[in-house]
């Protein structure tokens, strides 16, 4: 199932979303509390797509699901391969259990502790192999030689994008329904996500180039894994020798083609955030009452660095990618901050 050349079009994004629905959940988008404390950038209205509360805990169902929904059934019985840091994995496991078809999947040695256990219990098989996207990709490239089946990539297909494009849909239907409930136009002005391979960043601007074309939309990668930064400054999809970032989800080396393409022409403006950002991002997820992985908790950290400025009129809308975050080190995070926050009134 080759990549056809081309963005992905608003119709095929509503496609997607047929095919999905009853199978995702219809994440919230709910307005930010502001009796939690202060608001991320001061934003004057502020909103979180709660992808961090979707089935298997991330948005990458979307896309898992539209693409293996889309493989010829004669085919799909022999399963599905894919290589994944741990919330792909997920989403492909997730997906294949609903379909009765046999899954495995290939994670970094690294992998944190919840997303492995996670995928072993949607029942797919799993084998660890290097720590880079690329070393993964190898080894699933080999096993599906072997074994055969479909490899259902992590972001570069337009079957992914169209499927992670459905959040975008939803985000403009549910600021919609806002407007009514509420007597009063809410539309969105800015909306911010997050960037790993780029394909959620591809489908959500997709969709939102075309239903709000006054929106701006903006794209958030690690400091420490700029791939996108580095391959739009180049003007082609560049690979770095190395990442380093806490968000182990945001940790690919390399953009896809497909998905610098939509970066390229959708997106107004990517942006860097270092790792102290995203860990006070995640702390102040939990504020919320939303549990926030840092990977999903770096359009967060965009706004309250100042890396990206709030809209000045209209909704601010950051997408919170997922919520496969290990609870002992939130617990360790929470029990940092308290200690720090006692030492500033010693201090005092």
């Amino acid at each position: 199932m080759p990549a056809s050349t081309g963005l992905v079009t608003l119709g095929e994004i509503r496609s997607a979303a047929d095919r999905i629905r009853g199978v995702i959940r219809r994440t919230p988008l709910l307005p930010v509390d502001r009796s939690a404390g202060a608001v991320p950038g001061d934003a004057p209205d502020l909103w979180l797509k709660c992808e961090c509360l979707q089935f298997a805990g991330a948005f990458k169902l979307r896309g898992a699901y539209n693409f293996i929904s889309s493989i010829p059934p004669g085919v799909r019985q022999a399963g599905v391969v894919t290589f994944s840091s741990g919330n792909h994995a997920q989403g492909v496991a997730y997906a294949a259990r609903a379909f009765g078809i046999p899954a495995l999947v290939v994670m970094p040695v690294d992998a944190p502790g919840i997303k492995v256990a996670a995928v072993r219990r949607l029942g797919a098989r799993l084998e660890m192999a290097g720590t880079t996207t690329t070393e993964r990709k190898a080894r699933a490239e080999e096993l599906l030689a072997e074994i055969g089946g479909t490899m259902v990539p992590p972001f570069d297909h337009p079957d992914i994008i169209a499927g992670q494009g459905t959040a975008g849909l939803e985000i403009v239907e549910q600021l919609h329904e806002a407007s009514e409930r509420r007597g009063e136009e809410i539309r969105a002005s800015r909306v911010i996500v997050p960037i790993g391979g780029g394909g959620l960043l591809s489908g959500v601007a997709a969709a939102i180039r075309e239903l709000e074309p006054g929106a701006s939309i903006v794209g958030v990668e690690p400091v420490g894994a700029p791939k996108m930064t580095r391959s739009l400054e180049t003007g082609h999809p560049i690979t770095l020798e190395s990442v380093d970032t806490i968000a182990d989800g945001l940790k690919p080396v390399r953009p896809g083609d497909l998905t610098f393409e939509h970066t390229r022409d959708l997106v107004d403006q990517v942006v860097t955030v270092d790792d102290a950002s995203i860990r006070e991002a995640v702390l102040w997820c939990q504020g919320q009452r939303l549990l926030v992985e840092p990977s999903g908790a770096a359009t967060i950290a965009a706004l309250a660095s100042g890396r990206v400025k709030p809209a000045s009129a209209g909704a601010t809308v950051a997408v919170l990618s997922g919520g496969n975050l290990d609870p002992s080190i939130l617990r360790a995070w929470l029990a940092d901050a308290v200690g720090d926050a006692s030492g500033d009134g010693d201090a005092e």
